[in-house]
C-alpha cells in the first residue's frame, strides 16, 4: 500500500541555485524516509553536465558517505560510462530519491534494500526536477525502473524500451531521455549471463553518448 506523504515542494527553495539545493536538502520531510537514513545523498559531477544518469536511491554505502553511486553498482557505472566513451567531467550524477529505503530486522543487523514506492518517487520529484532545471542537461539517462517512473511516460517499460531515445518537453525546452537498467541489475544476474547484462549496458550508455554530439 502507498502511504500518503506531504511531498518535498514546501522544502525546495525557489529559484534556488545546484549550491542552494543542496544546502536545503537535508531538512526536507517530504516523506519519511529522512527519519531512518544517515543522512541525504543529493548528486555529484559536473554541474552543467551535458549528461545527466539518474538512479533509483542511495544504497547503504552512499547512505554511510553522503555520495552517491560510491557502492559496487556505482564502480560498476564507472566503468561502464568510461567504456561507452563519456567524459566524466561533463556527467551529473543523481537519484530519483534522496534518501536510502531499506529493512533491518535488528539494530546492528545489516541494511537490506527496498525499492522506493510510488509514493517515495512522487514526494522526491521537486528536488529532481529543481536540480535538473539548474544543470539542464542535453541528455537524461534514467537507470532502472524507479528513475523512469520518475521522468519517462507512464508506459515505459525498461524490458521493452530500453536504449531507444525520447524527446520529451521540459521546463527547459526539449530535452532527450533515455531508460536502461539500473547497474545494480547487472550484479544481480546470474554470473554466467554477467559479461552480456554488462555489454548491453555499456551499448545503452553509447546510444546516450552518441545524442550529444
Amino acid at each position: 500500500m502507498t502511504t500518503e506523504r506531504p511531498g518535498a515542494a514546501d522544502f525546495v527553495p525557489p529559484g534556488a541555485d545546484l549550491d542552494q539545493l543542496r544546502q536545503a536538502a537535508p531538512a526536507c520531510r517530504g516523506c519519511e524516509l529522512w527519519e531512518p537514513a544517515t543522512q541525504v545523498v543529493f548528486s555529484a559531477g559536473a554541474p552543467d553536465g551535458r549528461l545527466a544518469l539518474v538512479g533509483e536511491q542511495p544504497g547503504d554505502q552512499e547512505d554511510r558517505r553522503g555520495v552517491p553511486f560510491v557502492g559496487p553498482a556505482g564502480r560498476l557505472l564507472q566503468k561502464a560510462v568510461a567504456e561507452a566513451g563519456i567524459d566524466v567531467a561533463t556527467t551529473y550524477v543523481t537519484n530519483a530519491v534522496k534518501h536510502f529505503r531499506f529493512r533491518q530486522e535488528a539494530p546492528g543487523k545489516r541494511r537490506i534494500h527496498a525499492s522506493p514506492d510510488v509514493g517515495h518517487i512522487t514526494a522526491c520529484r521537486p528536488w529532481l526536477a529543481a536540480e535538473l532545471a539548474v544543470v539542464d542537461p542535453d541528455v537524461i539517462v534514467c537507470l532502472g525502473a524507479t528513475a523512469a517512473k520518475a521522468l519517462l511516460p507512464k508506459d515505459f517499460r525498461v524490458t521493452k524500451h530500453r536504449g531507444q531515445l525520447i524527446t520529451q518537453t521540459t521546463s527547459r525546452g526539449e530535452k532527450t531521455f533515455m531508460g536502461t537498467i539500473h547497474p545494480s541489475a547487472v550484479l544481480r544476474v546470474p554470473e554466467a549471463d554477467r559479461d552480456e547484462a554488462y555489454a548491453g549496458l555499456v551499448a545503452d550508455l553509447r546510444t546516450a553518448a552518441a545524442a550529444l554530439t
